[in-house]
């Protein structure tokens, strides 16, 4: 599968941005308590029921606002500025002291409002001391003000609504953590398809390039030496592994194109005899472990492509059994620079299927390839 986009994903923190606002709305129904009191009241004046009316419309309409933005916040992350916070609590506050003349005690309802954003909108321990002083509040103020009675009953309400908060509040926090958790997990995907891709394209060209360069020489050579006849077939051999190769790259780009290990030993026993290397190479994969012979393929295909390349070798040996396979030659072996594309993807290879690969000169001069599996 190539991944290719996060543009198409749903994204877990746009629904409560879309429902929060409205979600404030249903929750304002409890404000026609104090609403109708203040409408009501016989013993108001005019004056002070407009007030109330007005400070209770504006309370109403802040809260709406302040929860979607407040939702919308936190949909985002856990950090909220605490000004905004504190300054909207605050305005509350005055809010229903302007309201309390005519909506009376009926007013604390707000309270209800207030702890939400409180709970919501702060750190847990501010929150805390935010909703102990709304309680102490609602307590002391029935045993202070005229009229007004101490309201116990008023607690549990305003308790559960802040614990109900709380817990909407960690939800929209766990949406972003999993939000972002998918994002990373899908940029990770992309990245290792990204990286296959390259990895894959490297091996499929490299190889099909060196051999196809090693044969354009040959062509040279022979067209002054042994005549156009046996330059016609190499020439051939060129056009058929260029057509290889594209095919080997769309298949690859396609995710559909797998390696074969009898293949790659057709296809290096045809490199060395371009290159003018004398070759010692099995003569069937049969002893080679089937479970790891796709990675023997691309390692063979590798030290190969390597030798062919860059090691001006006169012989090379290829061997294999269960648990191991060898490219050895006897060249100069590979600089730094050459050896940094090829082998780290196939180290990369290596290291997914639990084996090990090792590089480098060998006594007495000359390179190895080293693959051994688990």
């Amino acid at each position: 599968m190539v991944v290719t986009s996060l543009e198409d994903r749903p994204v877990a923190g746009r629904q409560p941005r879309r429902w929060g606002g409205l979600f404030a709305v249903v929750w304002l129904v409890y404000l026609l308590q104090p609403v109708h009191t203040a409408w009501t009241s016989p013993d108001v004046g005019t004056g002070a029921r407009v007030l109330a009316l007005t400070a209770l419309g504006a309370f109403a309409v802040g809260f709406a606002v302040f929860f979607g933005w407040l939702r919308a916040v936190r949909s985002a992350g856990p950090v909220v500025a605490r000004p905004v916070v504190a300054g909207a609590l605050v305005a509350g506050v005055l809010l229903l002291v302007l309201a309390e003349p005519a909506a009376g005690e009926d007013v604390l309802v707000g309270y209800v409002y207030l702890g939400v954003a409180a709970v919501m909108g702060l750190p847990l321990r501010e929150a805390l001391f935010t909703v102990a002083g709304l309680v102490f509040s609602a307590i002391g103020l029935g045993y202070g003000l005229p009229g007004w009675q101490p309201q116990w009953d008023f607690l549990p309400e305003l308790l559960l609504a802040c614990f109900a908060a709380y817990g909407v509040d960690q939800v929209l926090l766990r949406n972003v953590e999993l939000t972002r958790a998918r994002e990373q997990i899908v940029e990770l995907a992309i990245s290792r398809e990204r990286e296959r891709l390259a990895r894959d394209v490297h091996d499929i060209l490299g190889h099909s390039l060196t051999v196809i360069t090693v044969k354009s020489e040959l062509v040279g050579r022979l067209l002054e030496d042994a005549g156009p006849e046996r330059a016609r077939v190499e020439v051939a051999e060129i056009e058929q592994l260029a057509r290889g190769a594209l095919a080997d790259v769309r298949a690859t780009v396609a995710g559909t194109r797998e390696v074969s290990l009898a293949g790659e030993l057709v296809a290096a026993r045809r490199a060395l005899a371009s290159a003018g290397i004398e070759a010692e190479l099995p003569g069937s994969v049969e002893a080679a472990p089937a479970a790891h012979r796709e990675l023997f393929a691309w390692t063979l295909r590798e030290g190969i492509t390597n030798v062919v390349r860059h090691s001006a070798a006169r012989h090379c040996a290829v061997r294999w059994d269960t648990a191991c396979l060898e490219v050895v030659d006897d060249g100069r072996g590979i600089g730094v620079t050459a050896a940094g594309t090829g082998l780290a993807g196939l180290r990369a290879r290596a290291e997914a299927a639990g084996a090990v690969l090792e590089s480098g000169p060998v006594p007495g001069g000359g390179f190895r390839l080293r693959l051994v599996v688990a």
